[in-house]
């Protein structure tokens, strides 16, 4: 009985001792030549696993070259990726670093859950009531690793509330003060109602009266309410080259749509 107790702590440690020396050895390195190196190990900029010379095993989690780039201190991809998701106000509908509204999927979860090359898919491609931003793929890659960036050093604070999850009512589509004034023209996204309009004339407007909609309204200014009535009982007032026309709302009608417009948000 001792000896076999003896026997299996010695074969506990020796393959501990092995595991320890493959670490040690970073058999990615079997395959693919050294870069970075004083970036430390492969797996603190591709992850993977080490320990195995099996591809489909030491690739287990692995983050492409180009979506790594983000470890790299001030590297000038991620800076651009940064400048592009204030440039597309992304945080319009998304939570990035912590701020953001919450009118669709948590990019800082996301990028826990989902892979670089799901992310950039899902860019290129977007889904339903996603803007088309028809970015190239050396943006995509750009906007990824900043999103890694976001995530690796700012966790995912927890949520306030609940995510809101919409889905699709037919028998009450079209029916409400936006989709019948604004929805020929433009789509948004709404805490309140889901996905509206169905129109690409004009911008998509989720998030138009929060901090994370970009400031277009005359000289870069945030849109606001007082913003926005000016706005729709006159655009051409506001810019001279505006082509939408008036949209005469009543005072009624006008808190109505506040309150679809309207989001809570992450600062």
């Amino acid at each position: 009985m001792v000896a076999r107790l003896l026997t299996t702590a010695l074969l506990i440690l020796l393959a501990g001792a092995t595991a320890s020396a493959a670490l040690s050895r970073q058999l990615c390195l079997s395959c693919h030549p050294v870069h970075y190196a004083g970036q430390g190990s492969c797996t603190a900029c591709h992850r993977g696993n080490p320990a195995s010379e099996r591809k489909n095993i030491a690739h287990q989690q692995l983050i492409a070259g180009r979506y790594a780039r983000f470890t790299l201190a001030n590297d000038p991809l991620t800076r651009v990726g940064v400048r592009l998701l204030e440039q597309y106000a992304c945080r319009r509908c998304h939570v990035i670093g912590g701020k953001g509204n919450r009118l669709s999927v948590s990019l800082d979860q996301a990028t826990v859950r989902r892979s670089p090359g799901e992310l950039a898919a899902s860019i290129l491609r977007p889904v339903q009531n996603m803007p088309d931003f028809h970015m190239k793929e050396t943006q995509v890659t750009a906007v990824v690793n900043a999103l890694l960036s976001d995530a690796a050093l700012q966790p995912p604070a927890p949520a306030a509330r609940p995510q809101v999850v919409h889905f699709d009512q037919a028998g009450s589509a079209g029916r409400d003060l936006f989709s019948i004034k604004c929805g020929p023209c433009h789509q948004m996204l709404t805490e309140r109602l889901g996905a509206l309009g169905r129109g690409d004339a004009g911008p998509n407007l989720s998030g138009v009266l929060s901090p994370f909609y970009p400031k277009s309204f005359k000289d870069d200014e945030e849109w606001n309410a007082g913003r926005l009535r000016r706005w729709l009982d006159n655009p051409r007032a506001i810019r001279a080259a505006a082509r939408m026309r008036p949209v005469k709302l009543s005072e009624a009608e006008f808190r109505d749509l506040l309150g679809i417009l309207g989001v809570g948000n992450v600062k």
